[in-house]
């Protein structure tokens, strides 16, 4: 299987706070990859780190073979990485001012400098397959929280990237939202597009992920196929995550 992305010794700290402490990571063409662990754990700076949102501060990160440096990089670098990638996050990040369709066109139109016209109808397209072609002259205002998210899942879709890295896409959202979301996810992930998704919705993850990794610390515990890490863990801390997890008011 050819490694999509791969990252080496990736280490980052907020002023004395050591989030990342050397992770290693290597994920292959078309996996779904879901990362769980406790609050604090750096999953979702890990994440930040791929697309230079949070530039790490030492390692290497590479997608579809192109990798840059965390310490010594250019723009046009990041500007490149960042192409081949697209980034769904908790708060749906969508313009408040712009409909549904303007929001999804936008980075056709800005970043891949696309006619309006084919950018319309491109968009509408992938709007139609998140279920919301019937929305696309609406504000964001004006849609639930999961129809917010799945415009967010189509903004990411237009861009036709290489990776899609979701942050806790459902943790936002109330929980009789959550399935309509998931469900979204789970038809993007049949496409065969590589995905890394930090989540706690572990139901979701043993039904759709081809690895689990459990990091806690800054660093990956643990890892492997679903069946292995979310049946039985051999990793203490993975054992206690997942128990508080299933069963919270258990002493």
């Amino acid at each position: 299987m050819a490694e999509m992305v791969e990252l080496k010794n990736i280490q980052k700290s907020f002023g004395s706070n050591h989030i990342l402490k050397g992770v290693n990571m290597s994920i292959g063409k078309g996996e779904v990859v879901v990362i769980l662990g406790p609050s604090g754990s750096g999953k979702t700076t890990l994440l930040r780190t791929i697309n230079f949102l949070d530039a790490a501060d030492e390692g290497s990160i590479s997608v579809s073979g192109f990798e840059v440096d965390a310490k010594k990089h250019s723009k046009s670098q990041v500007i490149e990485l960042r192409r081949k990638t697209a980034m769904v996050f908790q708060n749906y990040n969508l313009f408040a001012n712009k409909t549904i369709l303007e929001n999804v066109m936008d980075g056709l139109v800005t970043v891949k400098k696309f006619k309006k016209s084919d950018a319309e109808a491109m968009s509408r397209e992938i709007l139609k397959k998140v279920g919301l072609e019937e929305r696309c002259d609406f504000y964001p205002a004006q849609l639930s929280g999961g129809q917010q998210q799945r415009a967010g899942i189509a903004r990411a879709l237009i861009l036709d990237p290489d990776v899609i890295l979701f942050d806790e896409p459902t943790s936002a959202l109330d929980p009789e939202l959550v399935g309509e979301v998931l469900n979204t996810i789970k038809a993007v992930a049949q496409t065969g597009i590589t995905m890394i998704v930090v989540t706690h919705e572990i139901a979701f993850a043993r039904e759709v992920a081809s690895r689990v990794v459990f990091m806690e610390g800054g660093v990956v515990v643990e890892e492997g196929k679903p069946e292995e890490i979310l049946v039985a863990p051999k990793h203490p801390s993975t054992q206690r995550f997942l128990k508080r997890i299933t069963n919270p008011n258990a002493e």
